[in-house]
């Protein structure tokens, strides 16, 4: 009989079992939606402070920001 996983388990940085230890307390839907919207307004703020400090050292302007509008960013693949 065959092993189902031949691979050797996962190893977690520290930052990755701090979160794995605050997750395993969560008691409900209620607590891991507040987690999750604490985790995408912490990541949007840093996104907004990176996109700030692009715009003031002149690596951005509205001419790049409207182009991300119609950029496709997708991978290509071989046909």
């Amino acid at each position: 009989m065959s092993q189902i996983n031949d691979r050797q388990p996962s190893v977690f940085s520290p930052f990755q079992l701090q979160m794995l230890e605050l997750v395993s307390r969560v008691q409900d839907q209620r607590e891991m939606d507040d987690i999750r919207r604490l985790l995408s307004d912490y990541f949007a703020r840093k996104a907004e402070a990176e996109i700030d400090r692009l715009w003031d050292e002149g690596l951005i302007d509205n001419t790049v920001i409207e182009g991300w509008k119609t950029e496709h960013m997708r991978t290509p693949y071989k046909q």
